[in-house]
């Protein structure tokens, strides 16, 4: 189990191609080999680059949803839709598909952000736009999902 940790500025070459930062890469190294899993995000316009042994624990619990429910069939579906297998190659780039890169719209210049187990892909504009809109909400949101955990984590 990866617990990730940093956000890491770095710029998407024309072909698509990023280069992995070397503090990200170092925390990847014992799954670099699995391979990852490159998805849209379901509520933001960025993308989510799982390690293949997260991707699996996921699938795990997708597969439990019965598809004979609409709503579980239609939530597959879009969860899934524009999945992509991607590795990182013996030069430490990854490739972004360009259908991800025009669904996250991004440009040149990006944002790696770790989301404990998963590494967010964000155009640089649009992740500090992000965060500058949600900036006065934290304090009530942090209250409401943290707030009622003891020290144990516990509710």
């Amino acid at each position: 189990m990866v617990n990730l940790i940093g956000t890491y500025e770095c710029k998407v070459d024309a072909k698509g191609r990023l280069m992995m930062p070397s503090a990200l890469k170092k925390q990847l190294s014992s799954v670099l080999q699995e391979g990852f899993v490159l998805k849209r995000s379901v509520f933001q316009s960025c993308l989510e680059l799982y390690p293949m042994h997260e991707w699996n624990l996921m699938m795990e619990k997708i597969n439990d949803l019965n598809r004979f429910v609409k709503k579980n069939d239609d939530f597959i579906r879009r969860f899934t839709a524009g999945v992509k297998i991607v590795e990182v190659d013996a030069n430490g780039r990854l490739l972004i598909p360009k259908d991800l890169i025009g669904f996250a719209k991004i440009d040149k210049e990006i944002v790696l952000s770790s989301a404990i187990k998963i590494i967010e892909i964000w155009d640089k504009d649009k992740y500090e736009n992000t965060l500058d809109e949600s900036a006065e909400d934290f304090a009530s949101l942090a209250e409401e999902v943290m707030g009622n955990l003891n020290g144990n984590g516990i509710s």
